[in-house]
């Protein structure tokens, strides 16, 4: 019988650090070497559906990545000649990997339940969902809204499944139980996680959502029950490759145990990314999840899943994996390539980042791997909760309003200057209000923010910002604010309630991203009347029209070139328009009130995918 072990210790040491605006290729996991048995798990023959090996490749077989400039873009009219955009940053030199550690103690689990621990069935089973047109549909994720949050892909993963239920399927979505969860208190049924020669025992904790949607949480103390999701103040947990091994490998067992085979298993991001790995080698054959159709989503392909290749024994992968065509990336294995490689379709978030990503400017060095894969590469929009971001009833505005009713909007303005401190008078009221709601980081605009800023500053329009991030721009910000105290509001932080007046109160929402797999505050923007200022790049680039794209079906303002100039002309723009043409501004308001958003949407390509 296999026995139970514990995985490697957290790593002590913190993570190397970074560069501003250098975000490509971040080992986002680093789990240090750990001694191992000398019985090594193999894996089984791979499945023979052909995958083609990166092209492109060295001496070694690694996809090369170049060191490219930022995509040359048309000159915003009237703009001055554009400085040249910094180039992108080089790959970082791969780190030495540390001596391999003693085999660390056996972490304390919880005492087991008398009731022995689940198994698949030696009966072997299949259990259908019974009517033949529904999916049944597995989705595996880190996080998902009510569960666990910490951006946009727990609102993805939380959305998509009720969307799809909605349309008749049935959807059964797993995550950790993480620290702080709240559940109806069901203790869960105990299993043990096979490992090759070890196992790690769990409990799965099932948890109604909605009709036809079930949440499984995998509750395991020593993974999980940590003061983050992936890290504390000391950086990345070290043995982030076991803890979502054991969430893909979990999430398996819980179907194979339960003996329903889902028509299709949906990954998302790095940590599921080794489920399609493991449903093509180790449990090809298996009767329940062998061969199922897999589809893996990229929500940000900079976060890649590295680890420590010694880490392949306890995640009961074999090391014949580690080669350049499947696992290994500048000698570090990926999760997400892995599943890059192994799963039947690849999605992200929107068609303009699928679109660039096969790109060296936005490939992160998956490029070479991402255009092998291009026939089974699909942008899907993400969708927004349309019930919670909706001005007609929105529960944090003072007045409720709609596209024909669009004169109550001033309501919310006056109330947002009012909560900020800015100055509340005929004059205030009358001039643009620009709101931001971000991660101030450099990947949100933030250097480029920070070169335009004081001219900025200069314009009439008042700001509020809410957010947090880097120190810098949190510094940069307070100081706008003390110096422009009566026009700059800066918060620090996160409130629910005041994302929702800057969303209804602002007449302008401002998006300068460098890159953006979809976005979502632009579509939040859109739906209360408020005109996104974007840079054209990924979900920016699909959700918003430019005056220049279409007058009569324009939605905001875009800049296309990564430059404090494009930023300003962009912006300038928009408050000339605001002034100077009061009807077509509110033209362009309605316009963007009448997009259809709707998760019901996206869902319905989601199914077109998992058929196929």
């Amino acid at each position: 019988m296999a026995k139970k072990t514990t995985p490697p210790a957290k790593s002590s040491k913190l993570p190397r650090l970074v560069k501003p605006g250098q975000p490509a290729m971040l080992p986002v996991d680093r789990t240090p070497e750990v001694e191992t048995e000398p019985a090594v798990a193999t894996t089984p023959a791979v499945d023979t559906k052909p995958v083609a090996a990166p092209e492109a490749t060295d001496a070694t077989g690694r996809s090369p990545v170049k060191a490219a400039a930022k995509p040359k873009t048309p000159k915003e009219p009237k703009e001055p000649k554009a400085p040249k955009a910094p180039k992108a940053p080089k790959p970082p030199k791969q780190p030495k990997a540390p001596k391999a550690p003693k085999a660390p103690k056996a972490a304390k689990e919880p005492k087991p339940s008398k009731a022995p621990p689940a198994r698949p069935s030696s009966d072997r089973t299949i259990r259908r969902s019974p009517d033949p047109n529904a999916l049944d549909i597995l989705m595996i994720t880190p996080e998902a809204r009510p569960f666990a949050k910490t951006g946009g892909l727990a609102d993805v993963c939380g959305a998509l499944p009720l969307a799809l239920a909605r349309l008749g399927h049935r959807v059964t979505v797993v995550l950790p139980n993480y620290r702080g969860t709240v559940t109806d208190g069901s203790p869960g049924q105990p299993a043990l996680v096979p490992f090759g020669l070890h196992e790690y025992p769990v409990r799965f904790i099932e948890q109604t959502l909605a009709e036809g949607v079930t949440g499984v949480l995998i509750d395991a103390p020593a993974l999980y029950d940590r003061a983050g999701l992936y890290g504390d103040q000391n950086g990345e947990y070290g043995d982030n490759a076991f803890r979502f091994a054991v969430l893909c490998r979990g999430a398996l067992e819980y179907a194979r145990i339960h003996g329903r085979r889902p028509s299709v298993i949906h990954a998302h991001d790095w940590q599921a990314g080794l489920v399609p790995v493991y449903t093509r080698t180790v449990l090809r054959d298996d009767p329940i999840v062998g061969g199922v159709r897999t589809v893996l989503t990229i929500h940000n392909l900079a976060f890649q899943g590295m680890f420590d290749p010694k880490e392949l024994t306890w995640i009961g992968l074999g090391a014949d994996l580690y080669t350049p065509a499947i696992l290994e990336f500048y000698g570090r294995a990926s999760a997400l390539k892995g599943g890059l490689v192994f799963s039947d379709v690849v999605t992200t978030v929107s068609p303009t980042y699928a679109r660039e990503i096969v790109t060296p400017d936005y490939g992160f060095g998956f490029d070479g791997i991402l255009r092998t894969r291009a026939a089974d590469l699909v942008g899907i929009l993400n969708g927004i909760d349309t019930a919670t971001w909706d001005p007609a009833s929105d529960r944090f505005l003072p007045a409720p309003f709609d596209a024909a009713s669009l004169d109550r909007k001033a309501e919310s303005k006056r109330a947002l200057l009012e909560q900020v401190g800015l100055l509340v008078d005929d004059k205030a009221l009358q001039r643009p209000l620009i709101g931001i709601v971000t991660r101030l980081t450099h990947q949100k605009g933030c250097d480029l923010f920070s070169a335009a800023a004081d001219r900025l500053m200069n314009l009439d329009a008042s700001w509020v910002m809410l957010g947090s991030g880097d120190a810098w721009c949190e510094d940069l910000w307070r100081q706008l604010a003390a110096r422009h105290p009566d026009r700059v509001a800066a918060r620090i932080g996160f409130d629910e309630s005041l994302a929702h007046l800057i969303e209804a109160g602002s007449d302008m929402f401002l998006m300068p991203s460098w890159y953006e797999p979809c976005g979502l505050n632009q579509m939040y923007s859109l739906r209360y009347g408020t005109l996104p200022i974007v840079r054209a790049t990924g979900g920016l680039q699909d959700t918003v029209v430019d005056l220049e794209e279409s007058e009569t079906e324009a939605t905001g303002f875009k800049f296309r070139h990564y430059t404090g100039a494009g930023l300003i002309w962009a912006v300038e723009r928009a408050i000339d328009l605001f002034g100077g043409e009061p009807a077509l501004w509110r033209r362009m308001q309605q316009n963007g009130m009448r997009r259809d958003f709707s998760w019901d949407v996206s869902a319905r390509e989601y199914v077109k995918v998992y058929r196929g």
